[in-house]
């Protein structure tokens, strides 16, 4: 680290301009290249997949996306009136005409009756393609196209995978973010300099990123919130990282160091423990194919992309900018205290707040640990009915064409008809079209079933044929009635209904593969958690030779997880203070949220246990007195975890009002995440259990001594210490 952060120091043009062309490089190539966000799923060895592979094999032009164009007369005009047929045929007839679309089932034909609401103001129209995902210009080109029939007494809206796609996606939270970022750092610093230096860090390495993960998005499905989440992450954990450098840099000038060698101290400590933080995210981040589920490969790949963008432009971008600022990175009020008085060791201290906080906890550890825990308790409850699933497009932003169609939808004909399900049946020669009317005459009687659409016969290759039927049930596609019918119909009626006709049925549609895909991932989530839980403690017991600490850390970041995942559920899922947070609908916690914010929320509580857990280390090295040792640690840090961890709480929660559901989710549970880690876990429960514990935190069976030694903190790796010290007064220098 010393020589990549004095290389750094002494080629700063070089450093900047290969930065500077990287960013023009990525931008540029992905922007010519353009984009092609993937904006769907399947799953293998589950009945939905079974259904499309069998109607993409036997029928393959059904079996791709289906749209719906939905269109609404207003002033007392009919959708049967000539003039509205004549205007939504004609634009039917230029969808039809469309790549990759199959067939457009119109209202207007044989088929179409059900497709009128009842007061003949509301109509749709099926618009199948071949092919389950298109590039984006070609989705808005449809939904464009749709939106040709519009007109005084028409109003139309398209529904839809395509059609989300072609939504222009908000970053609205992206400007607030940097902005209350460098609010909180110019408080923090007290300088200008101090404060652009992390911005500048963190928004070149996520313009880089971003760019590469665009082209990346060409040959990787990766979700169309790609962008929008890399840079929720990439914003916060940017400037987290550069926050702990320049902290530690200030530090060394204001105790005498000139400024390369300020630089290299910085890097060389507290960008190990940088370096140490961002490896165990993206670990976290790309343990997700550890599930065997295609969807998260491509985010997790983004979000790790991002967070090592992040990690390297800290350890060398940041050295280098620092190095052209020199001494104006500290503060005014820090150069006349400079010059007045002359160097002095930054230190515990015992004048501020988080000395006398460190004082009360080491005096009283038990009062402080037993109201925190109670907090995150309180918080945590809530996280025990958590209903996994996806929200539909009742949740869009109210300007959204998906968000207008599906209301309309719900308004003419019901919340069901948003999401239809799909029967496909199957029988090896001819179908028995008795079996399949049978089939369909028995779920159109079941409980939470609005509509059946007579079977579709199609041809399939082979001389065989298989039916399709389409179910519109009673309740939108995330409600739960709607995960309980697709239950009780795969159960019960379909098998009682098929039985002994020789006659296959899969349930399928996207509504199923939700479904389906809420069973898959609940059911590896647990070999997740744990592969992630004993990763970190092994490395933390390595680095800290400990096995109480590395033990406490797991327990205590499943807490600040468990409390992340309760506030969530009582915004999105329970409907509380939903109107603060620009909830429009209660419904399911997205069905992947679990999966990609434990691993980043992880992450980021292992940041705040290393820098913290690093400067006790080093003072019980110092003293041998463990009490000592947590009260100097905690009173060191405390601000610098604090101000790091207000700067992600700010940028995360700026993503809380933007337009897209997921985004918002993520943005409330990072910031509710880090809030109670950082300042109720880090600030109080942990330093109170190790006063508690006593000397067992540095507990280290000699058994397991063949581990190899690996430290934060440099001088205590070189030396190999012991938790133990030899000498009382043994000095290690401060890393954090």
């Amino acid at each position: 680290m010393k020589s990549l952060a004095t290389w750094c120091v002494r080629h700063r043009l070089v450093v900047v301009l290969l930065w500077l062309a990287a960013l023009l490089t990525m931008s540029l190539l992905s922007k010519t290249v353009g984009t092609d966000y993937f904006n769907g799923f399947t799953l293998p060895n589950t009945e939905s997949t079974q259904a499309l592979n069998l109607l993409q094999k036997a029928a393959p032009k059904q079996a791709g996306d289906q749209e719906r164009i939905v269109f609404h007369t207003t002033n007392g005009t009919s959708v049967t009136d000539p003039q509205v047929q004549a205007s939504i045929e004609t634009m039917l007839d230029k969808v039809a005409k469309l790549p990759h679309v199959s067939t457009v089932q119109s209202p207007y034909s044989p088929l179409g009756a059900h497709q009128i609401s009842a007061d003949k103001q509301t109509a749709f129209v099926n618009v199948t393609f071949d092919v389950q995902t298109v590039p984006t210009q070609q989705a808005k080109d449809f939904v464009n196209t749709a939106l040709t029939a519009q007109g005084a007494n028409i109003q139309v809206a398209v529904s839809g995978q395509f059609a989300e796609l072609a939504d222009r996606q908000s970053l609205g939270g992206t400007l607030p973010g940097i902005i209350l970022a460098a609010i909180v750092l110019l408080l923090v610093f007290g300088s200008l300099f101090a404060m652009a230096l992390p911005l500048l860090s963190a928004m070149a390495s996520l313009g880089t990123a971003i760019g590469t993960i665009g082209l990346l998005s060409n040959v990787l499905k990766m979700p169309v919130f790609s962008t929008e989440l890399v840079l929720l992450i990439g914003l916060g954990v940017g400037v987290d990282y550069a926050l702990f450098i320049v902290t530690r840099h200030r530090q060394g000038l204001i105790a005498g160091g000139s400024v390369e060698e300020s630089i290299v101290t910085a890097v060389n400590t507290s960008g190990r423990a940088v370096l140490f933080a961002g490896i165990i995210v993206c670990i976290a981040l790309l343990g997700m194919f550890a599930l065997g589920v295609a969807f998260l490969y491509g985010l997790a790949i983004a979000a790790a992309i991002g967070v090592l963008f992040t990690m390297i432009a800290a350890l060398t971008l940041l050295p280098a900018l620092l190095s052209y600022i020199g001494p104006k990175v500290l503060s005014r009020k820090q150069k006349r205290d400079l010059a007045a008085n002359g160097p002095r060791i930054v230190g515990a201290g015992s004048k501020g707040f988080w000395p006398k906080w460190a004082d009360f906890i080491q005096r009283r550890p038990i009062v402080p640990a037993v109201i925190a825990l109670i907090i995150v308790v309180f918080f945590t409850l809530p996280f025990f009915s958590i209903r996994l699933g996806a929200a539909d497009q009742g949740n869009d932003p109210a300007a959204t064409t998906t968000r207008q169609a599906y209301d309309l939808l719900s308004a003419g004909f019901g919340p069901g008809f948003n999401g239809p399900l799909q029967l496909v049946a199957q029988q090896k020669g001819q179908i028995d079209t008795q079996a399949v009317d049978k089939l369909a005459a028995e779920v159109a009687k079941q409980p939470g079933v609005a509509t059946v659409v007579p079977p579709i016969v199609l041809p399939a290759h082979g001389g065989e044929q298989i039916a399709l039927i389409n179910v519109y049930p009673t309740t939108s596609p995330q409600a739960s009635g709607t995960s309980d019918l697709i239950g009780h119909l795969r159960q019960s009626t379909i098998p009682e209904a098929t039985a002994g006709t020789g006659v296959t049925v899969y349930l399928g549609g996207f509504t199923a593969i939700i479904v389906d895909f809420t069973k898959v991932l609940a059911s590896k989530l647990p070999l997740f958690i744990g592969l992630v839980v004993i990763l970190s403690f092994l490395l933390l017991a390595i680095v800290f030779r400990s096995l109480l600490i590395p033990l406490t850390a797991a327990v205590m970041n499943l807490l600040s997880i468990g409390a992340a995942f309760g506030i969530l559920v009582a915004v999105f899922q329970w409907g509380w203070l939903g109107s603060l947070f620009q909830v429009s609908r209660s419904g399911p916690i997205e069905v992947f949220l679990p999966v990609m914010m434990f691993a980043i929320l992880f992450g980021l509580s292992m940041d705040y246990e290393v820098f913290l857990i690093t400067r006790i280390q080093e003072e019980y090295l110092k003293s041998g007195d463990n009490s000592t040792a947590v009260r100097n640690g905690l009173a060191a840090t405390g601000k610098t975890i604090t101000a790091a961890a207000l700067i992600m709480i700010l940028v995360f929660g700026a993503f809380i009002f933007g337009g897209i559901r997921v985004i918002k989710e993520f943005g409330l549970g990072l910031a509710g995440g880090v809030l109670v880690d950082a300042v109720v876990i880090r600030m109080a429960i942990v330093p109170s259990l190790m006063l508690l514990m006593g000397k067992a935190n540095w507990w280290f069976p000699k058994w397991l001594e063949w581990l190899p030694h690996v430290a934060v903190d440099p001088e205590a790796a070189a030396a190999n210490l012991p938790p133990t010290p030899p000498a009382a007064q043994q000095e290690v220098p401060v890393s954090v």
